[in-house]
């Protein structure tokens, strides 16, 4: 750092040709000034002002450190503000990963959204179940989870990003889908496509809750296939499955996908470590807030 210092003493004085100028221009006094000078030429072993009695005049290593120097210092200043820019949370690269249920409508949304408020950040996405996503963030692989009716986990933050409003999932030739709504309380003799509870106990139990509220036990089908984008399992049965409306974006002919009544929501939200995050993080989770907010989500 006392090079570049110097580095910049000496480029004053070669464009001012006067140790005065340079020295006023710099803010120093003179006999410092001329000091530097002189530490920069003996770190460097060349002479670099040939000085007389009340002038100088630059050596061809002085000329060439003038014609080369300035580009140095706008480099390496660069260099400093891009560094710095990771300390504030400008710059970084932030690994988020999700559901497949987010791979719909959520996640693509939100890191579009977000990807337009921090240019200087690198996103970065993986899939993953809650299980791992829950494992990967205390593990420090992952940055934020976006995850259905988060876990409670003690080193572990939920921020609610939205209140998703559930709808239910059937063949159009169904019974129930010749109306606009289908009533909860309809889909006690039907069977249920789900997850097994394993997979996310809190958005398992959330739909459990939701049939009870009406007043019966749902009877339970486990979906076998994670992530199948022609929802196969109901395609090719009677069964119904109640999903996130995000769910629409694709949907396959001959599936229909209808309000619940009454209304019900699922939270989502983002998954964080409480302690030990990066500044970029930080600064990611202070403009989801309003990121949401824009999106219609809270």
């Amino acid at each position: 750092m006392n090079d570049l210092r110097r580095l910049q003493y000496f480029l004053a004085v070669a464009r001012e040709r006067n140790f005065t100028r340079a020295a006023e221009q710099l803010h120093i006094a003179q006999p410092a000034l001329s000091r530097q000078v002189r530490l920069l030429e003996q770190e460097l072993g060349v002479e670099l002002l040939h000085r007389t009695t009340h002038d100088f005049e630059l050596t061809q290593a002085g000329a060439l450190l003038l014609e080369r120097g300035p580009t140095v210092l706008a480099s390496v200043e660069e260099l400093w503000r891009a560094v710095r820019a990771y300390g504030t949370g400008e710059r970084g690269r932030v690994l988020i990963a999700y559901g497949a249920s987010a791979s719909y409508e959520t996640a693509p949304r939100l890191l579009q959204a977000l990807a337009e408020r921090h240019p200087g950040v690198e996103l970065a996405t993986e899939v993953k179940s809650v299980n791992e996503i829950v494992s990967a963030l205390n593990g420090g692989s992952v940055d934020v989870g976006i995850v259905r009716c988060p876990p409670r986990v003690a080193d572990l933050e939920a921020r609610t990003i939205r209140h998703e409003p559930q709808r239910v999932l059937l063949r159009c030739d169904h019974r129930l889908a010749s109306g606009p709504v289908v009533a909860v309380g309809d889909l006690e003799s039907e069977t249920l496509l789900m997850h097994p509870r394993e997979a996310n106990p809190g958005h398992y139990d959330a739909l459990v809750e939701l049939c009870r509220s009406a007043g019966f036990e749902p009877r339970v089908l486990l979906r076998s296939v994670t992530f199948d984008l022609a929802y196969s399992s109901v395609t090719d049965s009677d069964a119904v499955a109640i999903i996130g409306e995000s769910a629409s974006v694709g949907l396959p002919p001959g599936l229909c996908l209808l309000p619940l009544a009454p209304p019900a929501e699922i939270e989502v939200s983002l998954l964080v470590r409480r302690y030990n995050r990066s500044p970029v993080v930080d600064q990611i989770l202070e403009t989801v807030p309003a990121v949401c907010e824009d999106l219609g989500w809270i």
